[in-house]
């Protein structure tokens, strides 16, 4: 009777979720499965897909192009994690006490986190124009002269950085305030009888119960600053001379404008497998360093 019921209701659960399930293998499951199909071709859109084995992969460890994206991946990654989570743990403390206009301040913070990429870019985009833009202008006032950013090879990819932790600084303060905010009051009560200053609350008390959420924000932002693209096709379309050419304008560029789907679909699997092995040692790493509480 009892297997009866649990059965019956495994038949309700399963036709509510049927939906959802549909949805996912149509528009995921099988363009995940066609793309790793495809890795193994050589197909331009017109003619039937050629098989071509492994020979995808093998061009790509020969193709500088793709060192290339992945050397400037990893240049913007470099640039702009540590930025985006420092400045981002920085407001978050400021916000978290009690400051006038705090609610304000913290929606301000968090508008530009719900502006499109789009309008985000074009902006910055204006901003860092050599001849009119903004930053230069104020840079002019102290007396320096700002370069082109967005045509220099040695400024493009600062200029990209420093839109995206603009753009994103928001959404990360978001979930370290959330986090302080778990913090029991109790501990920096007895940190005050202790007599500990501010730093040592800061690194005995603060860091070290906020470790999970700093892990969950490394997590999410390493996977997405792989994924940087909508940024770059805006304000650079990669250049100059492919100083801005990100993993995900690669894949883009070969699919899109080169019509090498076999070749594109080899590029999005090197860069899950990048992604994957990345987030697999920050896993095994995180035991070290976070402490649940359990």
């Amino acid at each position: 009777m009892v297997g009866n019921t649990g059965w019956k209701k495994f038949a309700v659960i399963s036709i509510f979720l049927l939906p959802n399930l549909a949805g996912f293998l149509f528009f995921i499951g099988i363009p995940i499965i066609s793309s790793f199909v495809l890795s193994f071709t050589s197909w331009d859109l017109l003619s039937p897909p050629q098989f071509v084995g492994v020979d995808n992969y093998i061009n790509l460890l020969r193709d500088p192009s793709f060192f290339n994206a992945l050397t400037n991946t990893l240049l913007f990654i470099a640039g702009y994690l540590p930025t985006v989570m420092v400045l981002a743990l920085i407001v978050a403390l400021l916000l978290n006490r009690r400051l006038r206009f705090r609610v304000f301040f913290r929606a301000a913070y968090f508008v530009p986190v719900i502006t499109s990429w789009v309008a985000v870019a074009l902006i910055w985009k204006w901003m860092f124009n050599p001849s009119y833009g903004l930053v230069n202008y104020f840079l002019s006032l102290i007396g320096i002269n700002g370069p082109a950013w967005l045509q220099d090879p040695s400024w493009a990819m600062p200029s990209i950085i420093i839109t995206s932790v603009w753009k994103d600084i928001g959404f990360v303060m978001v979930i370290f305030l959330a986090g302080l905010q778990g913090i029991p009051e109790n501990y920096y009560e007895a940190a005050d009888i202790d007599g500990a200053n501010g730093w040592q609350k800061f690194r005995y008390v603060t860091l070290p119960l906020l470790a999970p959420t700093t892990f969950f924000v490394l997590v999410i932002s390493l996977i997405n600053s792989f994924q940087v693209f909508d940024q770059v096709m805006i304000m650079t379309e990669g250049g100059p001379a492919g100083a801005t050419t990100v993993m995900v304008q690669e894949i883009y560029n070969h699919a899109f404008r080169y019509f090498q789907m076999g070749y594109a679909s080899a590029l999005s699997w090197v860069l899950f497998a990048l992604i994957f092995v990345v987030t697999f040692i920050q896993m095994r790493w995180q035991k070290r360093w976070v402490d649940y509480g359990k």
